[in-house]
Parts: structure tokens; C-alpha cells; sequence
């Protein structure tokens, strides 16, 4: 399975600018004006404000999808509260498997890859070494980090995700769970 995260997070030409499906022109309705919009706002911020696990891990997680997903955002954008995450160790996402990150963080991202990849993966040795090494609400944390950082995949399908900024850029969570994009870093 990790191999197949592997390739599949390496193969993608993630530079692409362009939609990869037009958009309509008619700019009159709001982006993000439906109640689902919003409803997706209230489940992501509420997700972020759970604090069962350490923000190394959940940053590793969070890269992890933006990987996965090829999402320019999400690649260009490190968590403040993560300041073990520098980019020698968020490399190593890419190929955790063989690296050498501490077990307690190849299981999270083996989770992550089985929940984003192949769910019917997630068999009983993940699940043991899952409560092996985090408790039941740590494994409730990263299984809705998962999807928390899942849910921008159509955007990323349709390649007309929020564009990034030139290099990397603080992400930074207020009280409420709510993101916003700092300065570069």
C-alpha cells in the first residue's frame, strides 16, 4: 500500500495552472455561498480544534493528504504550531515507510494512506499497531484530520483549488478553528 501512496503521490505533474475543467464565467453567485460550503466550513473547523495529538503528528498527516491530493495549497502552507516540521521532515512524508521517522509517526501516516487510498487496507495489524501507539482519541483525531484535509479533492480534480503563493507560508488556526495563510516563511 505504501508503495502505491508512493507512486501515486510522486507521479503527478503538480505545477498545472490552468483549470483542468473550465469554469463558468458567470461570477454573480458566491464562491462559497451554499449551505453545504458552509456546513464543510463548520465540520473542518471543529476538526482543528481538537487537540488529542501533537501538532508534529497532525502536520505530518496534513502533508501527507496534500500529497496524496496534489493540492498547491496545502503543499505551500506549514502549521506554526508544528515547529519540529521543517522540510527535511516533511520530505520524508513522501517515503515514511523507508525513512527514518519515528514509528509512532509511520503508523499515523499509514493510517492516513489507508484511509485516503484503500480503506479496506486498514486491517489488523494497522489497527493494532494503531492503539499501540496512540490512544482511542488520538486514532478519532487522525481519522478526522484525514478527512478534514480530504475534503478540498474535487477543487484539486478540477485543478481550481485557492493558488498558492510563490514559495512556503505560515498556516496558522484561531480559537474557532479557523485558517488563514500568513507570511512567507
Amino acid at each position: 500500500m505504501s508503495a502505491q501512496a508512493d507512486a501515486a503521490a510522486g507521479a503527478r505533474g503538480s505545477d498545472a495552472v490552468a483549470p483542468r475543467i473550465p469554469l463558468p464565467t458567470d461570477r454573480s453567485q458566491p464562491k462559497y455561498g451554499l449551505p453545504i460550503d458552509h456546513a464543510v466550513a463548520r465540520f473542518a473547523a471543529a476538526v482543528v480544534r481538537r487537540d488529542a495529538l501533537d501538532p508534529t503528528i497532525t502536520e505530518l498527516v496534513r502533508l501527507r493528504c496534500a500529497r496524496v491530493h496534489d493540492c498547491r495549497l496545502c503543499r505551500s502552507v506549514r502549521d506554526v504550531a508544528a515547529t519540529e516540521v521543517d522540510e527535511e521532515l516533511a520530505a520524508k512524508v513522501d517515503h515514511h515507510e523507508t525513512s527514518d521517522l519515528p514509528e509512532r509517526a509511520k503508523v499515523a501516516l499509514r493510517l492516513a494512506d489507508a484511509v485516503i487510498l484503500a480503506p479496506t487496507t486498514a486491517d489488523a495489524r494497522l489497527r493494532e499497531d494503531a492503539r499501540r501507539h496512540f490512544s482511542e482519541s488520538e486514532i478519532a483525531e487522525i481519522l478526522l484530520d484525514v478527512v478534514k484535509w480530504s475534503q478540498q479533492k474535487a477543487s484539486v480534480a478540477l485543478r481550481i483549488e485557492v493558488a498558492p503563493r510563490e514559495g512556503l507560508s505560515e498556516l496558522r488556526f484561531d480559537g474557532d478553528g479557523n485558517a488563514s495563510v500568513g507570511a512567507a516563511i
